[in-house]
């Protein structure tokens, strides 16, 4: 009987230049299908004529993405702090996880494209709308993921502590905080992602400053170039807050960059 023989982990550089080569060869070939006209210039721009607009609009951009960064912070740490409180209270108290779990599934199902508009009608074109968006956008997986963490922990840990007599607070922060700890950091970053984006969606709906706001303009003036230049800027904002989640997960998580090193020799 033949033995799996384990598949040696790619090194550090390879991990590096295959999906550096691949966007790469990605931006080539789109350069080369607008090059030749299999589609049109005016549909689609290159990706050269997407770094000029990038460069040229590099300060108008910068001065939205304050805006927009504004926004989707406020909105996280509010959702954040409104979605631990929520997790906490499902896992004390059943009959409040068995009423407000179906609610929070069926909200998902709503689009926030569909609320946003309301939003803006109700509390105006101010910030206040966008905050509450990021808000309800990243209220979900922070409390799905601390809940489902919380509900993880091993039944003989608790009982064990039980036996030594420790109290209810001190069975969560030793517990089942620690053991939630990894999905909330999985939650955190999906969130990080939805704040963005549903920043940049309450602004296409109304407002005077943001990355939505830029990105309307914009689409109105067919300067296509300029909004794939927003649609970058975006994405790196993204990749941004999720890189500052995975710093903080390894600062606050000890324990997992020790186990990865092990696992590395």
């Amino acid at each position: 009987m033949a033995r799996s023989v384990a598949r040696p982990e790619p090194s550090r550089a390879r991990r590096v230049l295959t999906p550096l080569l691949t966007i790469v060869a990605l931006l080539a070939l789109w350069q080369a299908v607008v090059a030749v006209g299999l589609v049109p210039n005016f549909l689609l721009p290159t990706p050269v004529q997407v770094v000029q607009a990038l460069v040229e609009d590099a300060a108008l951009l910068a001065s939205h993405c304050v805006t927009t960064l504004a926004e989707a912070a406020a909105g996280l740490a509010a959702g954040v702090a409104l979605g631990f409180v929520f997790a906490v209270l499902m896992d004390r108290f059943e009959s409040f996880y068995l009423a407000f779990e179906p609610l929070m599934t069926i909200s998902q199902t709503i689009p926030t494209v569909a609320i946003a508009p309301l939003l803006v009608l109700w509390l105006g074109y101010g910030a206040l709308p966008k905050i509450v968006l990021v808000i309800i956008s990243t209220f979900f997986p922070i409390t799905v993921s601390l809940a489902s963490g919380f509900r993880s922990v091993d039944p003989d840990v608790v009982d064990l502590m039980r036996t030594m007599n420790a109290s209810r607070w001190q069975i969560f922060w030793y517990a089942k905080l620690p053991a939630a700890a990894d999905q909330f950091f999985s939650g955190l970053k999906i969130s990080a992602t939805y704040a963005i984006v549903g920043a940049v969606i309450a602004e296409w709906l109304g407002g005077n400053e943001g990355l939505g706001v830029y990105m309307t303009r914009v689409r109105k003036s067919f300067s296509y170039d300029r909004m794939f230049a927003a649609i970058i800027v975006i994405s790196a904002l993204s990749l941004g807050l999720m890189k500052l989640v995975e710093l903080a997960q390894r600062v606050l998580m000890p324990w997992k960059r020790a186990e990865r090193n092990n696992n590395e020799r």
